[in-house]
């Protein structure tokens, strides 16, 4: 084991003495020294570390001791600005280390500025509220040295701007575009090729990844190592960059922009305006035609629908129609050039959904007044692995949760890695003494209609107990809202219910009431970190078993059983497994953390496999009488107050 980064992290190194409230923890050095040792030697390694192990100063200590250029990915945005504007400085200033460090957002984070001006220039579009908000956007523009729209706070979310001042692979005219020596993305590029450690997240290092399988060129610099945090997201990021989709809102945009540069660069061709408005329409038919098709289903299903794909023929022969007209304009100037390739692009890709082969799933998702149709990998290993091999460097996998058991098969053959080295650590906290974990009898079947009434009355004694202070996680949106239009009136406690207001505003009031009880889908499952007092009691409606009608989970589990494996045991047991893993993690997020975890789906006690989940959650123990778990929540209330006292 080397002595350099173990001990730094030791009870008499640096980060003990800089930090107040630091604590040394053996599973953390001992990560830490695996991951020095994975990048001296080049290698890979996949490493599970239980909440509580400390993986980010476990990481960052000897990323940043390497001497090597560092790429660190994390899975969102939020957790990049966590990691890049508190973590790393915390861990250089305490090491006492000099380098340079970047970080890089994907393109829709920064201001384009010729989109910005040729959105000034096009009157057609605006409503006085965007009018407003592009004010405030060309104000900003005069003083940002950055360009990240996250300084832009005076302008909302969902503002009509957003998509008309940021660019896109598909408009971005690169090197050609007049205010590229004043790109906001090309200096954000720049900073971080001349940074020892780049801080992105894994949006942006899969679409890097799959410009590169293209052959566009590199976004991002090269790296003597590549550190992957919250590693269990990148089967499923992979899947979505790996794969193309062709959306009505492109084909908009589409429109919309060739018409902008027609007025710019070839006024006297009306004909472009004429049929870029025909082709909208047609997207707009296209849409009414997939009128009362299920939300998200298989292009084949789709296109059995009458009047599918008659709709699908108008609109690529709009495609034609406006192809034709663009190669006659591109000649004008390279803002109908790019609207050219673009087209072309979007028509080869309809022609692909409509006529596809065995590696790509064919799907697609209907919106309110839009629609996505999607091709996807049916597997994303064997690019992931042909990237791995041109970018030789060593590789870091880390998570909470990778591993079913002590199995990392799943995770690994998702991926397609070889040749790799794993480390499992277990949580440090202690949860035989502060947690207890409840599966309650009598429940009925997960498929029974009055499941979620039998969940409700067994989760209101419990909240009553409890005061508040609970987490419900739902495997499904239905089951959400019947829990918040049964509780809504049963409560004494605050309800926040997911979908309400944006998930940081839900987690703020949940923080600061001290007794809220929060209903929550997937989205709360992870990423979610609520310390302390406020979070005693989660409770889990049901195994989270991604749901069969999926089409992409559908055509992967075909391909696993014309392979002769099983593809229950062999793909969604191990799916559900982690995804439990995460929803449970909710529940102690520090030392001094105690609750209540609770499993309602009797499936976890009656069928086979429910062993595999349960051997996956932290050690802690179990019970199934209601009495007992209302006697540890009655504990923890009763030493709470008398702490208070």
């Amino acid at each position: 084991m080397s002595e350099s980064v173990y001990e730094l992290l030791g009870p008499e190194g640096p980060l003990a003495t800089a930090l107040t409230g630091f604590r040394a923890r053996e599973p953390q050095r001992e990560l830490a020294a695996a991951i020095e040792e994975a990048l001296a030697n080049m290698s890979t390694l996949v490493a599970e570390a239980e909440t509580g192990v400390g993986k980010t100063f476990a990481y960052l200590a000897p990323a940043l001791l390497s001497g090597g250029k560092v790429l660190i990915s994390t899975g969102t945005r939020n957790l990049q600005d966590q990691l890049f504007e508190k973590d790393l400085p915390v861990v250089r200033n305490a090491l006492g280390v000099s380098i340079r460090s970047a970080l890089l957002k994907g393109r829709a984070n920064y201001l384009c500025l010729h989109r910005m001006g040729q959105t000034e220039l096009d009157q057609r579009w605006r409503s006085p509220e965007t009018a407003r908000d592009l004010v405030q956007v060309k104000k900003w523009s005069l003083q940002t040295s950055t360009g990240d729209l996250a300084e832009l706070v005076n302008v909302p979310e969902e503002s009509e701007v957003w998509p008309r001042v940021t660019s896109t692979i598909e408009n971005c005219l690169g090197m050609e575009c007049p205010d590229y020596s004043e790109c906001f993305v090309v200096k954000a590029r720049r900073k971080a090729q001349e940074a020892d450690v780049v801080v992105i997240n894994h949006h942006l290092f899969f679409a890097d990844m799959a410009l590169k399988e293209e052959g566009f060129g590199e976004l991002l610099p090269s790296a003597n190592a590549v550190i992957l945090d919250e590693a269990h997201q990148l089967p499923d990021v992979a899947s979505n960059f790996f794969g193309q989709a062709l959306s009505s809102r492109q084909i908009q945009e589409l429109c919309r922009d060739t018409i902008t540069e027609q007025l710019q660069e070839a006024a006297d061709m009306n004909s472009l305006r004429e049929t870029s408005g025909l082709l909208e329409k047609a997207s707009r038919d296209a849409r009414l035609a997939m009128q009362g098709a299920e939300q998200r289903g298989s292009m084949k299903n789709l296109l059995r629908r009458q009047g599918v794909s008659e709709a699908l023929e108008t609109l690529d022969d709009r495609f034609e129609e406006l192809i034709n007209l663009l190669e006659i304009g591109a000649e004008r100037g390279k803002g109908l050039e790019s609207c050219l390739g673009r087209a072309q692009m979007l028509r080869s890709l309809l022609a692909q959904l409509r006529e596809t082969g065995a590696d790509k799933i064919p799907w697609y998702e209907l919106y309110t007044r839009s629609f996505s149709l999607n091709l996807t990998p049916l597997d994303i290993g064997q690019s992931f692995e042909r990237f791995r091999e041109r970018f030789p460097c060593a590789w870091i996998f880390t998570s909470a949760t990778l591993a079913v058991g002590e199995d990392f098969s799943h995770f690994s053959q998702r991926l397609g890695l070889e040749h790799f080295s794993t480390r499992q650590y277990a949580s440090p906290f202690d949860y035989q003494n502060n947690a207890l974990l409840y599966l309650p009898q009598n429940m009925p079947e997960p498929a029974d209609r009055q499941f979620t009434p039998r969940m409700l009355e067994v989760s209101q004694r419990l909240i009553e107990m409890n005061q508040g202070r609970a987490f419900l996680l739902f495997t499904s949106y239905r089951a959400l809202n019947q829990a918040a239009e049964t509780l809504a009136n049963q409560l004494n406690y605050p309800l926040l219910v997911q979908g309400e207001m944006p998930r940081s505003e839900l987690l703020k009031r949940f923080r600061e009431s001290g007794n809220a009880v929060l209903l929550g889908t997937s989205s709360f499952w992870e990423g979610v970190d609520v310390r302390g007092d406020a979070l005693s009691l989660v409770i889990i409606d049901k195994l989270p078993f991604a749901s069969p009608g999926d089409p992409v989970l559908q055509a992967r589990l075909d391909a696993i059983r014309e392979q002769g494996g099983n593809p229950f045991m062999d793909y969604q047991v191990p799916q559900a497994v982690i995804s439990l893993k995460q929803g449970a993690g909710r529940l102690i997020r520090d030392v001094t953390d105690r609750g209540l975890l609770v499993i309602c789906d009797p499936r976890v006690r009656t069928k086979f496999y429910g062993k595999r989940f349960l051997k996956s959650l932290p050690d802690m123990p179990m019970t199934q009488d209601e009495q007992e778990a209302l006697k540890f929540l009655s504990n923890l209330r009763k030493r709470d107050e008398a702490a208070c006292t």
